[in-house]
């Protein structure tokens, strides 16, 4: 399958001056024009799911790392294989792995339908029939649900069977013993035969729920040929979300496992081995994203990701000692996936370097913007983003022109502060689209149907960190660790003030 790339469009600059409201600003339907201020990191997203490369962001949280891998995932093509495990009966521990094309998925879900017969009413099977299965009664003809023991017209057993039984005590039982041999009588399925288009053929009545399943000739011969197959189960179904995150993930969520049978694979008890088998993310990623913030957390399991990545197959095994899975293993299976991985600056040299090194190899590394320049152009993108944090909350009323303002003032204050650039807008997104957030539920409090400068103002007082609300409240942050620990702890925990700072006021223990 093809896919027809497109070149990004130039940026649409929203005139501040000639719109009322943010319903008034478009927003771009390509995922990766929603990004704001990472042109850099946004043209080598392209690239890579354009050709298939790996991506590591470095930077500070909120900067939009996640809202990147999430565009590129958008970017690439549907996947196109199924991955299915197969029952192995000379080995059942050693299950296989079958991988089938979309069209071949197709194809064997129509034969599956085909296979699974018709179902009509019950009142349109042949009368002997439908007694047999449970559905009409044989006294009053009455058809009702066949997990009805007793006709809910007639109250009598709707099976015929208790004719032939006679109970000398069922004036005192209340037709106990009928009710019980009328169950017995139900059946499952009826095999007959009729006439069809001038010829005879043998075709299979079932009970479906409330439905009777009908299975002719052809159904018949196709469903022995899918028995004759060995059992299967899909694994990775060939229609998914190619964006898969794993972020903290386990060992069991990241590379799969073996589920327990507490009956150890009994033949009659137990499960079989093929059907315990659970993919993990890096299989579920086959064709893909495979997406981890904070990657250098994932510790040893950075080695299982490099050889994943380098062999695009991974094993499944049973991953706990103690479990029946531990026996169990299925080789080879695909997971070819484009790694995206996160980190902060800090973490870099807890990132193994094998994997940078096969990341440099077959992608790119980028340092992610913080500021962007304060113009006409990066305002018009600080609007565009009011817009879209305002329609993703759904919660909240549009902005005004003049909140939205208000909105880029704080970007220009915060990234002077923050990050000691002037004549710049802060990147630092997430934390601008929570004072959106707030300021918006100050208006929905106030029934205001917009967003005014006055809730942003508010919401700048609500939207301060802990950190800044101590300093504000006692002067600084040791200086609200003084006043807040108890007398207890101070003689019970003398390590509280194991920071001690003279130059900030305090005073230690008296």
């Amino acid at each position: 399958m093809t896919v027809e790339r497109r070149p990004p469009k130039k940026p649409t600059i929203v005139n501040l001056d000639q719109i009322e409201s943010t319903t008034d600003i478009p927003i771009p339907t390509d995922p990766l024009e929603r990004v704001i201020g990472q042109d850099d990191a946004v043209t080598l997203a392209r690239t890579a799911a354009t050709q298939r490369r790996h991506l590591l962001l470095v930077g500070p949280p909120g900067t939009g790392k996640s809202m990147i891998a999430q565009a590129l995932s958008l970017h690439l093509p549907r996947p196109m294989e199924e991955i299915r495990v197969v029952h192995n009966p000379e080995n059942p521990e050693r299950p296989m792995i079958e991988v089938r094309k979309r069209d071949d998925v197709v194809k064997d879900n129509l034969e599956r339908e085909g296979a699974e017969g018709e179902l009509i009413d019950p009142k349109e099977a042949p009368i002997n029939v439908a007694e047999r299965l449970g559905y009409k009664c044989v006294h009053c003809g009455i058809y009702s649900s066949p997990k009805d023991r007793v006709c809910p017209k007639c109250s009598r057993p709707k099976s015929a069977i208790h004719q032939t039984a006679s109970n000398p005590f069922g004036d005192l039982l209340g037709g106990l013993f009928e009710v019980t041999l009328g169950t017995i009588a139900a059946k499952d399925r009826v095999t007959t035969t009729r006439r069809r288009f001038g010829q005879e053929e043998v075709v299979v009545y079932e009970r479906a729920g409330e439905l009777i399943k009908v299975l002719d000739q052809k159904a018949l011969e196709k469903r022995r040929e899918m028995e004759q197959i060995s059992p299967r189960k899909v694994l990775v179904p060939v229609e998914r979300n190619p964006f898969v995150l794993a972020t903290g993930a386990s060992d069991t969520e990241l590379l799969g496992d073996v589920r327990h049978d507490p009956y150890g694979g009994h033949p009659q008890l137990g499960t079989q081995p093929y059907e315990r088998v659970v993919p993990g993310s890096i299989h579920e990623a086959h064709e893909g994203v495979l997406f981890i913030d904070e990657l250098p957390q994932l510790g040893f399991l950075q080695r299982y990701i490099l050889t994943a990545m380098q062999e695009k197959r991974f094993p499944i095994s049973g991953r706990n000692p103690q479990s029946a899975g531990a026996s169990v293993r299925v080789d080879a299976v695909p997971c070819d996936f484009i790694l995206v991985a996160a980190c902060n600056i800090q973490d870099l040299p807890h990132i193994l370097s094998p994997l940078r090194s096969r990341i440099m190899g077959s992608g790119y590394e980028v340092l992610v913007e913080t500021t962007m320049e304060d113009n006409e152009v990066n305002r018009s993108k600080l609007a565009q983003f009011t817009a879209q944090e305002i329609a993703m909350d759904k919660r909240i009323p549009p902005a005004t022109r003049d909140a939205v303002l208000a909105l880029i003032t704080e970007a220009h204050r915060r990234a002077k502060e923050v990050d000691g650039q002037e004549k710049s807008l802060t990147l630092r997104l997430r934390e601008l689209g929570g004072l959106i957030r707030s300021a918006g539920d100050l208006a929905v409090t106030e029934k205001s149907p917009l967003i005014e400068p006055k809730h942003i103002k508010d919401a700048l007082k609500r939207a301060r960190s802990a950190e800044e609300q101590i300093k504000a409240k006692y002067g600084s942050y040791y200086g609200g660790v003084a006043k807040d620990i108890s007398e207890s702890q101070k003689s019970a925990s003398p390590y509280n003030y194991w920071n001690y700072h003279p130059s900030e006021g305090m005073e230690g223990y008296k």
